[in-house]
């Protein structure tokens, strides 16, 4: 099994999460996050542009059978592109063991 931790653009959510049900993945976490980054994004107050380096994005956690990995980083990667800088990052770690709270299985059977 394997973990898929992705940061992407928030105006690219509903596009990422709509490719990922395309293509089976129907359960992942998702969390609204601000972080640092290459990009920078301005701001206008009252006529003045400013600039920061704390960019708004989502942060997607998704743990799925090894089978679906690659389809899910390809679905994550046409949805969330702009071809910008600042389009975010995938990250995959491998899990060892997952539970059903429910019925106490465990296994891969657990996430479908």
């Amino acid at each position: 099994m394997k973990k898929i931790e992705a940061i992407i653009r928030r105006s690219k959510f509903s596009a990422v999460k709509k490719a990922l049900h395309e293509v089976g993945v129907n359960f992942f976490s998702y969390w609204d996050v601000t972080g640092l980054g290459n990009e920078k994004q301005g701001h206008v107050y009252r006529g003045i542009s400013y600039s920061t380096s704390d960019i708004q994005r989502r942060y997607l956690s998704i743990v799925v059978n090894d089978d679906f990995e690659q389809v899910t980083i390809k679905a994550i990667l046409e949805a969330a592109a702009t071809g910008e800088v600042g389009d975010g990052k995938i990250f995959v770690s491998h899990i060892e063991e997952v539970y059903r709270i429910r019925t106490g299985e465990k296994g891969g059977q657990t996430l479908k």
